[in-house]
C-alpha cells in the first residue's frame, strides 16, 4: 500500500498538469474558432488511441515491465508539451498542431492506464479496490476542481506557452515517484506468444463473460451520446449561456465537485452490498441530469451547475464501481490486455458521436445531445436491474482462461 500511494500521488500531480493542458487547448480552440466541429475534430484525435492502439497496448503491458512503461509514457507525454510550448512562443502553432499534439498525448496515455491500473490490483488488498476505485474518482474530482479555475487564471496572466509549463512540471514530479518505488510485476506476466494473440486473449475473455460484454455494450451507447455532449460544453456556455472562460471553468469545476464528493463516498461507504445496484442506480440518476441539462433555459446557469454536480457525483459512482468490480474478478496475469480491450471498445463509439454530434450540434445545439443521452442513460439504469447476468457479475467468469 506504501508503494502504491507513492505512485498515486506522483500521478494526482501529472493529472493535474495534464487538465491544465486540456483546459488550455479546448478554451484556445473555441475561442480561435467558435466552431463545435472544430471542438469536435479535436476531441476524436484525443479519443483515437484509446481505440486503436489500447488493445495492443495492454498486450504488450502483460510482458513488459510494468515501471519502465509508466515512466516512458508520462515522458513521452512531457515531451509533446515541450513542442507545444516552443510552438506558441515562436508563434507558429496551427490547428493542425493541436490535433496531432492532442493524439500523440493520448497514445502516451493509452500505454500508461493499463500499466498503472494492473499494477495497482498487485498493491492493493483485494478487499480495498472499491475504495482506491473511490480515492482515484475523488482524485479526478479534486482535479477537475482546481485545474479549471487555475488555468483561466493563467491565461489571463501569462502567455499560453507558460501555462504550459504546469503540465512539464508535474510530469517530472510523477516520473520521480515511480523510479523512488518497485513495481510489482505478476508472475509467469512476460507472455511468450504474440501480441496479437495475447490482444485476442483479451477479447475472448470478455467475449466469454456476458456480463462483462453487456457492460462494455452500455459503456459504448453512452459514450456515443454523453461524451461529446460533455466535450461541447465550452459552445454551449457561449452559445447558449452567453458566457466566457469563468463559466466554462465554473462548470468544469463542478464536475471536479461533483467527482471527488462521489469518489469519497465511495471510498468510505464502498457502495452497496451489490455493487451492481450500485452501478444501475449511479446510471439512473445520471440521466436525470443530462435531461436536465438539455431542458435547463439559458439565463438560469445556476441550475445548470447543479445538474452537472449532480452527473459527475453519479459518475464517480458507476466508474469507481465498475472498475473495482473487474479489478476484483479478472486475474491478474491477463488484466492489461482486459483493462486495455474493455476502454478501447467501450471508447470506440465516442469519436463516431463525435463525428456527428460537431454538424449537428451547429445546426440545433449541444442540448439535443444531453437529451439523448439522457434518454440512454435511464434505460441503461432501469435495464440493469432485470439482467440476470449482471445481477451475478461480482462472482466473476464461469470459465477462466488457463
Amino acid at each position: 500500500m506504501r508503494t502504491f500511494f507513492v505512485v498515486w500521488t506522483g500521478q494526482a500531480f501529472s493529472l493535474f498538469g495534464s487538465s491544465v493542458v486540456q483546459f488550455t487547448l479546448v478554451w484556445w480552440l473555441t475561442i480561435a474558432t467558435g466552431s463545435a466541429a472544430v471542438l469536435a475534430g479535436a476531441a476524436i484525435m484525443a479519443f483515437l488511441p484509446q481505440v486503436i492502439l489500447t488493445p495492443f497496448a495492454g498486450a504488450l503491458v502483460d510482458r513488459w515491465n510494468r515501471k519502465r512503461t509508466m515512466i516512458a509514457a508520462d515522458t513521452a507525454i512531457a515531451l509533446v508539451t515541450v513542442v507545444l510550448i516552443l510552438l506558441f512562443a515562436l508563434g507558429l502553432v496551427e490547428f493542425w498542431h493541436i490535433y496531432l499534439a492532442a493524439f500523440l498525448r493520448s497514445t502516451g496515455a493509452a500505454f500508461h492506464f493499463p500499466a498503472f491500473a494492473a499494477s495497482t490490483s498487485l498493491m492493493v488488498p483485494k478487499e480495498h479496490l472499491a475504495r482506491i476505485g473511490g480515492m482515484n474518482q475523488a482524485l479526478q474530482g479534486a482535479v477537475g476542481i482546481v485545474a479549471p479555475p487555475v488555468a483561466a487564471v493563467l491565461l489571463v496572466l501569462i502567455p499560453i506557452h507558460g501555462v504550459l509549463i504546469v503540465d512539464v512540471a508535474t510530469a517530472a514530479l510523477a516520473v520521480a515517484a515511480v523510479m523512488m518505488v518497485a513495481i510489482p510485476q505478476p508472475t509467469g506476466s512476460l507472455s511468450k506468444a504474440s501480441v496479437l494473440v495475447d490482444m485476442r486473449e483479451g477479447f475472448r475473455f470478455l467475449m466469454g463473460w456476458r456480463a462483462a460484454l453487456l457492460m462494455v455494450v452500455i459503456a459504448m451507447g453512452i459514450n456515443f451520446v454523453l461524451s461529446p455532449a460533455v466535450s461541447l460544453l465550452p459552445i454551449m456556455v457561449i452559445n447558449h449561456f452567453h458566457g466566457g472562460p469563468g463559466e466554462f471553468a465554473a462548470l468544469q469545476s463542478l464536475l471536479g465537485i461533483g467527482t471527488i464528493v462521489g469518489g469519497v463516498l465511495l471510498a468510505v461507504w464502498g457502495g452497496f452490498k451489490n455493487k451492481v445496484m450500485t452501478i444501475a442506480t449511479g446510471l439512473t440518476f445520471m440521466g436525470v441530469g443530462s435531461l436536465g441539462m438539455a431542458l435547463v433555459p439559458g439565463n438560469l446557469f445556476a441550475a445548470a451547475l447543479a445538474l452537472i454536480l449532480l452527473l459527475a457525483f453519479m459518475a464517480a459512482l458507476v466508474n469507481g464501481t465498475l472498475f473495482a468490480v473487474m479489478q476484483a474478478t479478472v486475474p491478474v496475469g491477463i488484466q492489461g490486455r482486459v483493462f486495455a480491450v474493455m476502454v478501447s471498445v467501450s471508447a470506440a463509439m465516442t469519436p463516431v458521436g463525435l463525428a456527428v454530434a460537431g454538424p449537428v450540434a451547429e445546426l440545433f445545439g449541444v442540448q439535443v445531445w444531453f437529451l439523448t443521452s439522457g434518454v440512454v442513460l435511464l434505460i441503461a439504469g432501469i435495464g440493469i436491474r432485470f439482467s440476470p447476468a449482471l445481477a451475478t457479475m461480482e462472482q466473476g467468469p464461469t470459465i477462466r482462461p488457463d
